[in-house]
């Protein structure tokens, strides 16, 4: 498995090794019942903690990305389309809310925000 990580992203390690993996299970390049790298081998290879492995697995395995069979390895769990739509959703939402923070500190109004979302969706069209 290629994961890229960023020791000088904003972004915290475990998020980047999540969202990496849920990209790969998203596209198809890991399916149910593959096997992930153990936490000790992964963190070894990337040159990362152990517990940022976990972390980033425990986060995967709530959100129903993976789960683990105790002293077995983590597994892409099955996952259906909603499963996926579903998350999809979440990352947007949080961008959204994410841009909307950004506009109320520039003091942006309601409709100074509607007006910029319009045009950015006439462009996109």
């Amino acid at each position: 498995m290629d994961i890229q990580i960023s020791h000088s992203s904003m972004e915290p390690i475990y998020e980047q090794i999540a969202s990496q993996i849920r990209l790969r299970i998203r596209e198809g390049s890991l399916k149910s019942g593959d096997p992930l790298p153990s936490v000790r081998g992964f963190a070894r290879d990337y040159r990362v903690s152990a517990l940022t492995v976990k972390k980033a697995y425990d986060l995967l395995e709530e959100e129903g990305f993976v789960h683990t069979v105790h002293g077995k390895g983590t597994y892409v769990a099955e996952i259906s389309t909603n499963t996926v739509q579903e998350e999809l959703q979440k990352q947007l939402e949080t961008q959204f809310l994410q841009a909307l923070e950004k506009a109320r500190r520039m003091k942006m109004t309601d409709e100074e925000i509607l007006e910029l979302v319009r045009m950015l969706m006439e462009e996109y069209r």
